[in-house]
C-alpha cells in the first residue's frame, strides 16, 4: 500500500476532503474510509483490516503539510472515557470562538459562551467539579441575563441594542448542532460536555479564560485553585475523571490514567499531597449531587425544577471543610 509522506496524490486529496467533512475520526472509523479510497485509487480491493495506524499517520502527515499554510492541523488526543485515540481538524492559531462565529450567528455564539461559563464556573466548584451541563440547564440559558442584554461579546455596551437571546427551540437546535459538529458530546444521562476536538482546539482559550485572575482578584491568586486542571499522568485537561480527596489539592487523574499510574507506584497515594487515593471522588457528571451514592434524585426523573437542583454548588449550610464523595 502506498503512503509516501512526500507524495500528494488523489488518495491524499480524497482523504483530506473526507476528513474535513467529518472534523474528527478514530482509527476504527478511518480504516473503512481509507480502504475505500485505496480501492478506488489503486484499482484493486483493499480491506479495512489491511489499513494500519501507520497508513493513517502517513495520510495525516501529508494532509498537514498541505493545510498548515491555512492555520489548520490534524491533531490527536485520547478520549477521556474510552481511551481511543481521536484525530481532529483544529485551527492552530486563531481564536476558536471567532472561528465559530463564521458559521453561527452572534446570538448563537453568545449562547455558547453562556453554556461554557456554566460548565466551567457555575457547575465547577471546589465541592462539585461537574464541568458538564444538562439539557434543561443549557436551554435555560437561551436568554442573556437582564444585566448583560445590550452588551457585546467582549462586554462593552452597545447603543440601541435589542439582543434578546435565542428562543428555547433555537437553543435546543444549537445544542444538537454543536454535537453534530463535534464540539459537544452528550452522555446517556443527558449531560453535555466538551468533546476531544474541543479540548484540543479550545485548550489555550479555556485556560486563558477560566484560569486567569482578574485584577481585583490578584490578592487571592494563591487561594483560588485553577478551574481548568490537567491530569498529573498524561498532562491533558481533565473534565471527566478522579480527584484527590483532599479538597485543597489540585491533583486530578483520568480514570484510565489512574490504573496505569498506580500500577507503577508502591502505594495508591496522591502523587502531590500523599493523601490516600480513594477513587470515589470524581470529576465530571459523576460529581453532580444527583449522581452521588445515597442521592435518589435523577436528572430527568424529578418533577422539580432540575435546572436549579441538579448541579448546584455547595449547600450554604454545609461544612465547607468536608468534601462530598
Amino acid at each position: 500500500m502506498s503512503g509516501d509522506d512526500d507524495q500528494w496524490n488523489d488518495s491524499n486529496r480524497a482523504f483530506l476532503q473526507a476528513f474535513m467533512a467529518r472534523s474528527n475520526l478514530t482509527l476504527d472509523e478511518a480504516k473503512p474510509l481509507l480502504a475505500a479510497i485505496q480501492t478506488t485509487y489503486e484499482r484493486k480491493e483493499t480491506l479495512a483490516e489491511d489499513i494500519t495506524e501507520a497508513d493513517l499517520n502517513a495520510h495525516i502527515a501529508a494532509a498537514n503539510t498541505r493545510i498548515s499554510p491555512f492555520d489548520l492541523e490534524i491533531r490527536s488526543t485520547f478520549h477521556q472515557t474510552t481511551r481511543n485515540r481521536v484525530y481532529a481538524l483544529v485551527n492552530s492559531t486563531s481564536d476558536p470562538i471567532i472561528q465559530l462565529a463564521t458559521i453561527h450567528t452572534a446570538e448563537e455564539i453568545s449562547f455558547l459562551k453562556r453554556v461554557l461559563d456554566a460548565m466551567f464556573e457555575t457547575y465547577n466548584t471546589p465541592r462539585n467539579e461537574v464541568m458538564a451541563i444538562t439539557s434543561m440547564q443549557a436551554v435555560g440559558l437561551h436568554k442573556a441575563p437582564e444585566s448583560r442584554r445590550g452588551d457585546t461579546q467582549d462586554g462593552s455596551a452597545t447603543q440601541g441594542s435589542t439582543s434578546q437571546g435565542l428562543k428555547m427551540v433555537e437553543a435546543e437546535k444549537m445544542l444538537r448542532t454543536l454535537v453534530d459538529e463535534g464540539w459537544f458530546e452528550k452522555s446517556k444521562k443527558g449531560y453535555y460536555t466538551l468533546s476531544p476536538r474541543s479540548l484540543m482546539e479550545l485548550r489555550g482559550w479555556l485556560i486563558e479564560t477560566y484560569n486567569d485572575v482578574d485584577d481585583e482578584d490578584e490578592d487571592d491568586v494563591d487561594e483560588r485553585p485553577p478551574r481548568i486542571k490537567q491530569c498529573v499522568a498524561c498532562k491533558e485537561i481533565v473534565t471527566v475523571g478522579q480527584r484527590c480527596s483532599k479538597r485543597s489539592c489540585n491533583c486530578r487523574l483520568h480514570d484510565i490514567c489512574v490504573r496505569n499510574f498506580f500500577r507503577m507506584q508502591r502505594s495508591e497515594t496522591c502523587p502531590v499531597c500523599k493523601t490516600e487515593w480513594t477513587s470515589d471522588v470524581f470529576v465530571g457528571e459523576r460529581a453532580a449531587p444527583t449522581n452521588k451514592p445515597g442521592n435518589r434524585r435523577s436528572v430527568a426523573g424529578s418533577n422539580a425544577d432540575t435546572s436549579r437542583i441538579t448541579m448546584d454548588g455547595p449547600d450554604q449550610n454545609s461544612d465547607p471543610s468536608e468534601i462530598d464523595r
